[in-house]
C-alpha cells in the first residue's frame, strides 16, 4: 500500500511554548485552591490524585518526605460553600505508602 492511499495521517502536537504549564507546588506550601491535585513522587510511586482543601498545607510523603510535587487538575467550584456546608474537615498531613507501590516501582 502506498503512503498517499493510507487513511492515516500525522498530527503534530503543539509546540512546548503553546502548551499551558500548570503551576506546581511542594510540600509545606499552602494549598491555594480546593480541588483535585496530581501528586508526583521522586522515585518510588507512579503519579496519583488526591483531593486537598484550600488554606491547608500540601502533605509530605511517608517514604520520600519532601520529594513530592502537586499540580492542580480540577479546582472545586463554589469554594466559599465548603466551610458552611461541611462541619467536619479531614486534614491530610502525610501521603501513605502502600505495599503495592513498591511492586509498581520495581
Amino acid at each position: 500500500m502506498r503512503a498517499k492511499d493510507s487513511p492515516l495521517f500525522l498530527v503534530k502536537s503543539a509546540s512546548s511554548s503553546m502548551r499551558s504549564r500548570r503551576p506546581t507546588f511542594r510540600t509545606d506550601e499552602v494549598v491555594p485552591r480546593s480541588g483535585i491535585y496530581r501528586v508526583r513522587h521522586q522515585r518510588h510511586r507512579v503519579p496519583h490524585e488526591v483531593t486537598l482543601l484550600r488554606d491547608q498545607q500540601f502533605p509530605r510523603c511517608a517514604k520520600c518526605q519532601n520529594a513530592v510535587t502537586f499540580e492542580l487538575l480540577q479546582a472545586m467550584q463554589g469554594e466559599t460553600d465548603v466551610s458552611t456546608e461541611f462541619t467536619t474537615r479531614i486534614c491530610l498531613y502525610e501521603l501513605p505508602v502502600f505495599e503495592d507501590d513498591q511492586e509498581i516501582a520495581v
